[in-house]
């Protein structure tokens, strides 16, 4: 049993918790939800020992092991697995054990060391890491990999595998679903549900929520309020609540004016003067009830302007990707006015890569894209939360793009987005990323664009931004393309979906539902490829065989790596000879011995370009049948 008692929690000078109490049950799952800044993870903090209550007392059982995700991941040289698997501190030290008493040959101690790795389930656990990371989307040769070859996000996967495999009686996950795609997070809830222990997360995915939790503990003026049952419960409960309050509000104001009346007609007149006095004394012992708090902080709009092509864009026979090297080829689509699509796809299939070129920061490779003489797009993604100037302020911002708009004006539209008062002058750096990720979206309402392109805009924003983004999004007369791992706000403000698969995207038939049971046989089929692997041999023959297969890919990862090099500097001295082809002087009948040198240069370059990209691809061909043979064996 969790019991938090009376907590006052303050961090910075502000109160964040004031005579807060709240219970959690053993085997309970229970999101904890408010806004930004309410005392989420300061609270995950007095639990893991880091953070004290500054008044009131925290129970919580003594022999309980908490699993709590790391935030940073360094570029180790460990392989996946033996990153996960160093979350079993106690499996690492009886392993160590085990092999100390090899060394020494002691044959009775190696017999209990083995009977006790039995008892702690210990030679089951190398599928078991398998299992989860291969659920979590990584493929069978990345399982090898050493941590140092993944990108950020995916070290976060990496955290997250070893979190879950932890034998812990309290799990404790803040904001799970950041930087996972849409069908990691169905693996995820999923795991979820069978965990046996105690679950506390925090989240502001409410499809994500209304699938795992049982619970919700909302922090609310400083309070913490239990509601039973899941996120769509909680609404329901919370409403209910709320009207109640705000009833027993009006009935109370009702009383005390009349009983003001009372006592202002007959506190003069002596016979009434002891029944004035005592309603006047019955004023002052009520407790005031706030009225119900439901608005919220945010109002804003997408404005998508006057002018519109039809189509807005259109695309022919187009391929897209980078460096000469085609990601989606096949290309047929146009964008007309009013169409609102929702892309699906898995993390690398290219939805980010089609969004970008849709924003006008992509060019194709090959074929047409014919924007329309109004095609003003407005482009959400991470790297604009990135690129936000961190020395400049919220009113900063939006008047370098409008110097001529007058101040108020600007911040009477800031406050839309709860950039009010000080908050506008503030500098952005220190700001929390939900904070930094709303003025990044504030910037592209400002614009008024008439396509929205937003990929994953969710990430770090809270509920009640959630909300309202949804709710502005619902009302905007422009075109929407969203990639998102938001299930409700898939559903709740797109009319398609497009299916990014196999190199090219297509309209897609089915909703949300069809398309993740379609996913989970595949996923299914690779994950018990992945126990059967582990449970057919023991860990020396594993490890034998993943050093073999490193073996026999190495060459043909170096061939990959060095036909890569060898596009990349041809195609650096062809960008040179171009440049030098764009001198117009170059033409002028002076030089022309060295203009033809210079296009029989040209020529030949854009053929060893060519012939290096061809080569490029058979070597990632042949790394790839190498990496599937190895795994059908």
């Amino acid at each position: 049993m969790i019991q938090l008692t009376d907590i006052q929690l303050l961090r910075g000078g502000k109160v964040l918790l004031e005579q807060a109490s709240a219970r959690i049950a053993p085997g309970e799952k229970v999101a904890l939800i408010g806004p930004n800044g309410a005392g989420k993870s300061s609270l995950f903090q007095m639990l893991l020992g880091g953070l004290a209550a500054d008044q009131g007392t925290l129970d919580l059982p003594a022999r309980w092991h908490i699993a709590h995700m790391q935030q940073e991941t360094p570029g180790l040289q460990r392989s996946a697995v033996d990153h996960v698997l160093d979350g079993l501190h106690a499996w690492r030290a009886l392993q160590a054990e085990i092999q100390t008493a090899e060394n020494a040959g002691d044959t009775a101690r190696l017999a209990e060391l083995h009977g006790r790795m039995d008892d702690m389930q210990g030679y089951q656990v190398q599928h078991e890491a398998e299992r989860i990371l291969l659920g979590l989307g990584f493929s069978v040769d990345q399982l090898s990999s050493p941590v140092a070859a993944f990108s950020g996000g995916w070290r976060v996967r990496l955290n997250l595998a070893q979190t879950l495999i932890q034998r812990s009686d309290l799990l404790l996950l803040d904001e799970p679903t950041n930087h996972l795609d849409l069908e990691t997070v169905h693996w995820l809830q999923e795991w979820l549900r069978q965990y046996d222990g105690t679950l506390l997360l925090i989240s502001h995915d409410r499809d994500f929520m209304d699938a795992v939790v049982d619970h919700i503990i909302s922090v609310e003026n400083q309070q913490l309020f239990s509601y039973r049952g899941n996120y769509s419960a909680y609404e329901r409960q919370k409403a209910e609540r709320q009207a109640q309050q705000q009833a027993a509000f009006e009935k109370q104001q009702e009383r005390r004016a009349e009983m003001e009346r009372f006592v202002a007609r007959f506190k003069a007149k002596a016979s009434k003067a002891k029944q004035a006095q005592s309603r006047l004394k019955a004023l002052e012992r009520m407790a005031d009830l706030a009225p119900a708090q439901v608005d919220s902080p945010f109002r804003f709009q997408f404005h998508a302007g006057n002018k519109v092509s039809s189509p807005l864009l259109a695309l022919t026979d187009a391929a897209l990707g980078y460096n000469g090297t085609p990601v989606l080829s096949r290309l047929n689509m146009n964008l007309y006015p009013g169409m609102r699509i929702g892309l699906l796809g898995k993390n690398g299939a290219g939805k980010s890569t089609l969004i970008k070129h849709l924003a006008r920061s992509l060019p194709i490779i090959q074929g047409e894209s014919v924007p329309g003489a109004h095609y003003y797009p407005g482009y959400f993604a991470q790297h604009q939360v990135d690129a936000l100037d961190h020395a400049a302020t919220p009113l900063q911002h939006v008047m370098r793009v409008s110097p001529d708009t007058r101040e108020q004006e600007i911040r009477d539209f800031l406050g839309g987005f709860n950039f009010r008062g000080s908050m506008a002058d503030a500098q952005v750096g220190p700001l929390s990323g939900g904070e930094k990720a709303r003025l990044a979206l504030a910037l592209i309402a400002w614009r008024s664009p008439n396509v929205l392109l937003l990929d994953e805009p969710t990430n770090h924003l809270d509920l009640a931004m959630r909300a309202a983004l949804v709710n502005a999004l619902q009302a905007y007369e422009g075109v929407v393309i969203v990639v998102s791992h938001d299930r409700f706000l898939l559903e709740a403000t797109v009319d398609e979906f497009w299916l990014v698969r196999d190199g090219t995207v297509a309209p897609y038939a089915g909703d949300l539902n069809a398309y993740l049971q379609e996913l989970q046989a595949p996923v299914e089929k690779t994950v018990a490829a992945g126990v059967a692997l582990s449970s057919s041999v023991d860990r020396k023959v594993i490890k034998r065989q993943e050093a073999e297969h490193r073996k026999r890919l190495a060459p043909l990862k170096r061939a990959v790596e060095k036909s890569m090099a060898e596009v990349e500097r041809l195609q650096s001295q062809l960008k040179d000879v171009n440049h030098l082809l764009a001198d117009a002087d170059l033409y002028n009948g002076e030089q022309q011995n060295r203009l033809q040198q210079l296009l029989k240069q040209q020529g030949d370059l854009t053929r060893q370009v060519e012939a290096a990209e061809h080569a490029w691809l058979e070597a990632e061909e042949a790394l790839e049948a190498a990496a599937n043979a190895d795994l059908s064996e």
